[in-house]
């Protein structure tokens, strides 16, 4: 269990340095990241490298017991280069120039950026690929986080290239951005007519938006790739990591995975809000999913305050220690900090540290330290196996598809679709049920219910996985606004749902939007959708008349959990007229209110040993939540523990169970095993507000 942070001694005179180290050892820091921004100190300028102070720092941390994963410092290049090389930095869509005085002024396609990067890398390296203090390799940080896009000179000759080598020809291309509209066929034998999606005066091609924004993420992917093989060169055998950032859209993340060692996540859930602990953990089950056979590394979260956002709270006595066994309990091998020291000048002065400003007579000290000695403590913990899941559930999540459907000019403008795959995971999560967060393709064996909200790109491969998962037996739910389009952002011939409709036993005619909860009270238009039905158990319904006589609770209600709650709920944004094809499908829930009143809103249809279900629009909360409630009890999935208070999460890590209090009222959880962190016999737990427990269960 490596415990530590981002280590920046440059920021310090040499003589805090040992004090640094011995702190750490107060701490129980076992390894920090160093040299993430350090191009300028590292390099003074072009062709000239000065190493002798980061040896220096190397050597007192390793003498100190600390282990090093080292940065490549590529993130933020120094003003030397950009002075020379002005067309390495960025440009937004109106050709405006990102300059430097902050970071990530660079644009990821420049050859000048990356001839300048690669020789950093590869000094770096050389020097210190086989020093027996570096235990992993950190490339650059947060690639994408604050320059998205760039759509600079260098990135249009890139987008280009990236073009040729996806279609081969432009022919290929006119048909797959359908350029015949709008007079936008290019006629150049080369690609040479292409531009970035820049300025417009009105909509764009969604074939080249779509296009752009995997060109984008190719493209810092290329970056990372360029500084690993250097690394790997010199002959290093460490383990070579990226940071993510959980659920970020600019970068796919899941296309990403197979080139990490280890995935490192950067996580900061806001203490103001008090259900940000579930989102939080989705963002550590969709980094675990990403690659679920390795334990991941949480590269940085807070100690207490942050900086940057518009009010800044700060943790509650607890809470940070809570968040962090949140992180292990899913997955997590490491618990690390930004940052060690905290600076005393710059932008992010005000971020907490592991040693404030105010020193170790703080609250904050004595909780980095409480917290350094628990993982001391603790066993070697479970690793991931791709192969015997701990969760039953998969909750469909595709970056491709959140590029779609994110587009402009749909039927409905305002999907958003983290929000909606996050509701999904918040009413999983209530229900105390383990989830994996993966790609369509990967829905197959070992799960038992599989929920894929608005999958509105659909590839062949993804319909023949959800296909081939239901009729070896499991339970698919596919949401509102899916298989809309296939990978090119086209409309398949045959209409809507040419796939996933036969699966579902359904036809879709008509998407029906909804005006947006959101809008201005005066916006003309129906905004809600209420549906209802019979729950898990209580048998289909067929018309609205017996879906109203079903259920118990009005349509905003939360129906609540177990065998045959009723079902029902608000819909938003979408209604979908959709007709039921199929002889063997059956209306569970129907529209009771507005335009769609009496037709379909959730069916469900066997298919081979399983069963797929069709929801026509977007639940609001309470209407999520009974969905998944039917859904579980339909599937036959049991939570990690049933009857847990709202306030307390719990998850399974093949033996471990983590068990977290997040603020409420003290909680009994009955768990037989042993103690992971005293080693003690328990048979019940009992946590106050953020306390937390691990047990090796029997």
């Amino acid at each position: 269990m490596h415990y530590g942070a981002d280590y920046n001694p440059e920021q310090w005179p040499e003589e805090i340095w040992p004090e640094d180290v011995a702190r750490m050892r107060e701490a129980g820091v076992t390894m920090v990241s160093l040299g993430i921004f350090s191009w300028s100190r590292i390099q003074p300028r072009e062709g000239e490298f000065d190493f002798a102070w980061l040896d220096r720092v190397i050597d007192l941390l390793h003498e100190g017991g600390i282990a090093v994963d080292l940065a490549t410092a590529t993130a933020s290049p120094p003003p030397w280069a950009t002075a020379a090389y002005p067309e390495m930095l960025p440009q937004d869509e109106d050709g405006a120039t990102y300059w430097p005085g902050s970071r990530q002024h660079f644009a990821p396609s420049s050859p000048v950026y990356r001839r300048l990067a690669g020789e950093l890398v590869s000094a770096l390296a050389e020097r210190y690929a086989h020093h027996p203090a570096i235990v992993m390799w950190h490339v650059n940080n947060e690639y994408g986080c604050h320059l998205n896009f760039d759509y600079s000179d260098a990135a249009r000759d890139a987008f280009r290239r990236w073009l040729a080598d996806r279609y081969g020809d432009v022919h290929a291309l006119n048909e797959a951005w359908g350029t015949d509209f709008w007079s936008q066929r290019y006629q150049s034998q080369s690609f040479d007519e292409v531009f970035p999606p820049r300025k417009a005066p009105y909509s764009r091609n969604p074939g080249q938006e779509l296009d752009f924004r995997r060109f984008t993420s190719d493209m810092l992917l290329e970056c990372y790739l360029m500084e690993r093989e250097i690394i790997r060169a010199a002959g290093a055998t460490q383990p070579i990591t990226t940071n993510f950032m959980g659920a970020f859209k600019p970068a796919d993340y899941a296309a990403w995975a197979k080139h990490m060692d280890v995935i490192s996540d950067d996580c900061y859930p806001d203490p103001n809000d008090p259900e940000s602990f579930r989102a939080a953990a989705f963002q550590r089950d969709l980094v675990r999913s990403l690659k679920p056979e390795v334990p991941w590394i949480l590269m940085e979260q807070s100690t207490n305050a942050l900086n940057w956002r518009p009010t800044n709270a700060p943790k509650a006595p607890g809470q940070m220690a809570a968040l962090s066994a949140q992180a292990i309990g899913r997955g997590a091998d490491g618990i690390l900090f930004f940052q060690w020291r905290q600076s005393r000048a710059g932008a992010e002065k005000f971020h907490s540290a592991m040693l404030p400003h105010a020193g170790t007579d703080t609250r904050t000290w004595r909780e980095v330290v409480a917290l350094g000695e628990t993982l001391a403590a603790l066993p070697e913990l479970p690793s991931g196996d791709a192969t015997a899941r701990d969760a039953r559930v998969a909750l469909v999540f595709d970056w491709e598809n959140w590029w779609a459907v994110e587009a402009s000019d749909h039927p409905q403008n305002a999907l958003d679709y983290l929000a909606v795959i996050q509701r999904w995971y918040r009413a999983l999560h209530r229900r105390h049920v383990q989830v994996d967060i993966v790609p369509a393709a990967r829905v197959g064996e070992g799960y038992d219910l599989a929920i894929a909200p608005l999958l509105y790109l659909v590839r062949e491969t993804d319909a023949a996985a959800l296909a081939s998962f239901v009729e070896a037996g499991g339970h698919l739910l596919v949401g509102p606004f899916s298989d809309v389009v296939d990978e090119a952002d086209r409309f398949r011939d045959g209409g809507f749902a040419t796939q996933l409709g036969p699966l579902c036993g359904i036809r879709i005619e008509d998407f029906g939007a909804l005006v947006a909860p959101d809008a201005a009270a005066g916006v003309p238009g129906e905004r809600i959708a209420p549906f209802a039905g019979a729950g898990a158990g209580a048998g289909a319904v067929t018309d609205a008349t017996a879906a109203t006589d079903a259920t118990s609770t009005d349509a905003t209600g939360d129906a609540g959990a177990g065998a045959g709650a009723a079902i029902s709920g608000v819909g938003t944004l979408l209604a979908e007229e959709i007709h039921v094809v199929a002889d063997d499908a059956r209306v569970e829930a129907a529209f009771v209110g507005g335009r769609r009143a009496g037709d379909p809103a959730l069916t469900v249809h066997p298919v081979g040993a399983g069963t797929a279900r069709y929801l026509a629009t977007v639940p609001d909360e309470a209407g999520v939540q009974s969905v998944v409630d039917h859904l579980l009890v339909a599937s036959g999935v049991e939570p990690v523990v049933a009857g847990l208070p709202d306030h307390v999460e719990i998850a399974r890590r093949g033996r471990l169970v983590t068990v977290v209090n997040h603020g409420g009222p003290e909680a009994s959880v009955d768990l037989a095993g042993t103690d992971a962190v005293t080693g003690d016999r328990v048979d019940r737990v009992v946590i106050g507000a953020f306390d937390w427990a691990m047990v090796l269960t029997d």
